[in-house]
């Protein structure tokens, strides 16, 4: 199955352009719900939610039964040069286990920064990193070009790791576009080709400040279901800036040859270009 969404709900510029203005009692996440059959979870990059929260997601996306969430690593397995120690570990599987256990667990996205290198040290944190989650489903997101490497790409299908391929900014040795799977679980991802303000930026939300057209993404698309052939595919759209991730999305669901809902707010601000006049 191929599941298409974006990379977080919980942006203040997304009201009144992807979510209703004003209104109050506002769900963003079942109402993404209605229109995507998978979001990847940002907030636990930066510190692990309690399984309060995953329990409160599943009920909140019940009506959606092919939903599943993707969610990103709890970044001190990631950036910080020591491992986590093991009640870190343990609180992170501990938030895992509800969206596991009701069967809404898509992926565990391991992002690596950068400035991480395809070396034995890089190698080892990565296994260190499988073991110590099996037997969850982890991805592994590099950006480097270095790690486009055949003996790379064997380690993660021994250790039964997905590859994220990725489109970013091709800047030096950052990493190019890729039709890489490892595992049964593939995952694509989107950052937008923002060249200008990839590395030099004030705010962290320029990076992602690009709208893909339907024609860049039309490569994308028979890549996609290409991976699809024998697995699921996970997609996401981290472009977010203006809902620009949300009209992305879409394209890519009208790509592939599934049914495209336009919410009402993202018609009225940007008409034709999501396919649906105001």
């Amino acid at each position: 199955m191929i599941r298409i969404g974006p990379a977080g709900w919980s942006y203040d510029d997304w009201n009144g352009v992807v979510y209703p203005a004003g209104t109050r009692k506002f769900d963003p996440l079942e109402y993404l719900a209605r229109y995507f059959d998978t979001i990847e979870v940002n907030s636990s990059f930066y510190r692990t939610p309690p399984p309060t929260h995953s329990k409160s997601w599943v009920r909140r996306v019940a009506a959606n039964p092919d939903f599943r969430f993707t969610t990103k690593l709890f970044k001190g397995f990631t950036h910080d040069a020591s491992f986590p120690p093991t009640a870190e570990v343990a609180a992170f599987r501990h938030y895992l286990e509800p969206l596991a256990e009701e069967g809404r667990l898509g992926a565990v996205l391991a992002q690596y920064p950068w400035s991480f290198r395809n070396t034995e040290s890089a190698v080892h944190r990565i296994s260190e990193t499988a073991e110590a989650l099996a037997p969850y489903p982890i991805v592994v997101e590099v950006r480097h070009g270095g790690f486009d490497d055949t003996h790379f790409f064997a380690l993660l299908e021994r250790l039964g790791v997905g590859f994220a391929n990725i489109d970013q900014p091709v800047i030096g040795e950052s990493l190019a576009p890729t039709t890489v799977a490892t595992a049964p679980t593939r995952y694509v991802r989107f950052h937008g080709r923002n060249y200008e303000k990839w590395f030099h930026h004030e705010e962290a939300w320029e990076r992602y400040d690009y709208l893909y057209s339907e024609e860049e993404l039309e490569p994308w698309a028979r890549t996609v279901t290409d991976l699809a052939q024998q697995g699921d595919v996970y997609v996401i759209t981290n472009n977010h800036f203006r809902g620009q991730a949300i009209i992305n999305a879409l394209d890519l669901r009208r790509a592939v040859g599934q049914p495209v809902d336009v919410p009402a707010p993202l018609a009225e601000h940007y008409g034709a270009r999501v396919g649906r006049e105001p």
